[in-house]
């Protein structure tokens, strides 16, 4: 039987800043980042620091091989570009889903940046529970930080009418707790390691010594939390300088349950 109940349909949503494939060990491997993401079994992902292009002449494209040994669907949005390879942040997704919107946030920098920070929104088709995702990564310095965090929630993004509840912001927002960006982020949505029954909100950054929680999955009132929390093992300890983030969300469909799903919760009474 599918991941449903009388309740909703529970989603596996996993971020993950995969430090251009590069671990800890020096070695740059996007097939080891594609083994962490199949072993923590997602039905979305979303990416940072998204290496894409070929390593060397004759390679397969690195974003690509990775979606394509996961069975999944790829959108990517470049956030650099540069010699031929493209760097950025992207969503996976082994169910329909189709992109609303890309493109750069807000920087207070009068320069040209280098890398140009960037949101994507997909919205994704989870046996007829539509839920929407914004997918970010934020700048390192705490006053764009926080112009951008606004960004996020206003009519462009989250504030949109077509991000509709059920929605969920994650990324790395390189914003621990403690700081203002977290805070306007916190009060108008859910963090899911706070809100996670199963236990303490803990560190996603770095792998070697974890003190800061940079990464975050927040969701709109009406997704209920079931479990949220770094996936911390052997491999994720040496694949990137940051833990992958697992949420395990419970999500509505405001329209009711599908024909399939009615089906096959009739079929599981008989």
């Amino acid at each position: 039987m599918k991941n449903i109940d009388k309740q909703g349909r529970i989603v596996r949503i996993l971020t993950y800043n995969v430090h251009r494939w590069l671990g800890t060990d020096r070695k740059v491997s996007p097939a080891r980042i594609a083994d962490v993401i199949a072993s923590c079994e997602p039905d979305i992902v979303a990416l940072q620091e998204v290496r894409a292009g070929r390593i060397h002449a004759g390679a397969s494209d690195q974003a690509v091989m990775v979606a394509s040994k996961l069975g999944m669907d790829l959108h990517f949005q470049p956030t650099i570009r540069m010699l031929g390879e493209q760097y950025g942040i992207a969503i996976l997704s082994r169910h329909p889903s189709n992109i609303v919107k890309s493109g750069r946030l807000p920087t207070l920098s009068t320069r040209p940046a280098f890398e140009k920070r960037c949101a994507l929104w997909v919205s994704v088709d989870v046996d007829g529970h539509r839920v929407q995702v914004v997918n970010a990564h934020l700048s390192l310095r705490s006053g764009e930080r926080r112009t951008q965090a606004a960004a996020l929630l206003g009519p462009d993004w989250i504030g949109h009418p077509d991000c509709a509840d059920p929605a969920v912001l994650l990324g790395d927002f390189n914003a621990p707790p403690y700081s203002r960006s977290y805070r306007l982020l916190s009060d108008q949505m859910r963090d899911a390691q706070v809100s996670n029954p199963a236990g303490e909100p803990q560190s996603t950054f770095h792998t070697r010594a974890p003190v800061l929680r940079l990464d975050h999955v927040f969701v709109t009132k009406s997704v209920e939390v079931v479990a949220a929390a770094p996936v911390r093992n052997t491999l994720t300890r040496v694949a990137s300088d940051h833990f992958p983030l697992l949420a395990e969300l419970r999500v509505h469909n405001t329209t009711g349950l599908a024909a399939s799903e009615v089906l096959t919760l009739e079929e599981e009474l008989l």
